[in-house]
């Protein structure tokens, strides 16, 4: 089984290089990175690295919307792997052996969806992150979808999804997208076609407060809206519709 490694990248022009190395020296047969209109060497940086990278208004002709689910959405679109691994650009850690053993579940005909289990290390600030997935995303996901509460990151920017899976579904425009698609990988196919692999400390980029809450509204509108409890005159949150009908 073939895999593609897609990097969504806006900014990165000081981790995006080590993060494609990386990947590189895994067994997946490609390494797109897609730049998102980036203002800085990004692009560059990752090319020098060895990637292909493709900037997301060349991969479909419609205006970008903003956020790190159209970055993903357009990279599917993209690769050509039978597996899609997604990596974060802001990570400082990574690990070749984090792309084998993410596409490695594949094996088995009934996984379409497999998680990082990870450990948070201390940022610059001596906190290890995880908030919006501790303070927000875990507990509505374990109130409204239980069944899913074997998932350790919920929200982990690394984890793999087969492509004739990614095709068939929406992905949320914004930082919601993890949660979107955790959530309609479960309940189409099953809790069982979601599993995780652990990969050990991860470390990346820890992000100020202001940041958090616009992301923590966002993962918790997507999980509101996939459980059909969203407030009354709340608004859906925006989504790519899929590549192809299921």
């Amino acid at each position: 089984m073939t895999t593609s490694v897609v990097i969504p990248a806006l900014n990165e022009a000081a981790t995006v290089a080590a993060v494609v190395e990386a990947c590189l020296a895994s067994s997946a047969a490609e390494v797109l990175v897609i730049d998102s209109d980036s203002g800085d060497a990004t692009a560059r940086e990752a090319r020098a690295a060895g990637a292909q990278v493709l900037n997301w208004r060349e991969i479909d002709p419609r205006e970008p919307w903003p956020g790190k689910g159209e970055a993903l959405w357009r990279g599917v679109r993209a690769a050509s792997g039978e597996t899609v691994v997604f990596v974060d650009a802001d990570v400082t850690n990574v690990q070749p052996s984090w792309i084998d053993a993410l596409a490695a579940p594949f094996a088995a005909p009934a996984v379409h969806l497999v998680k990082a289990s990870y450990e948070r290390t201390p940022g610059a600030d001596g906190r290890g992150g995880g908030r919006v997935t501790e303070l927000t995303a875990k507990p509505l996901l374990n109130l409204y979808f239980p069944e899913l509460g074997h998932i350790d990151q919920p929200l982990a920017g690394e984890y793999a999804i087969r492509r004739a899976t990614a095709l068939e579904l929406p992905f949320v425009a914004g930082y919601g997208v993890e949660a979107g698609l955790l959530i309609d990988v479960g309940t189409r196919y099953g809790p069982a076609a979601v599993t995780q692999v652990p990969l050990g400390a991860r470390t990346h980029r820890t992000r100020p407060l202001a940041e958090l809450g616009p992301m923590a509204e966002v993962v918790a509108r997507t999980i509101l809206s996939r459980a059909h409890v969203l407030p009354d005159g709340a608004d859906e949150v925006a989504q790519r519709p899929p590549w192809r009908a299921g």
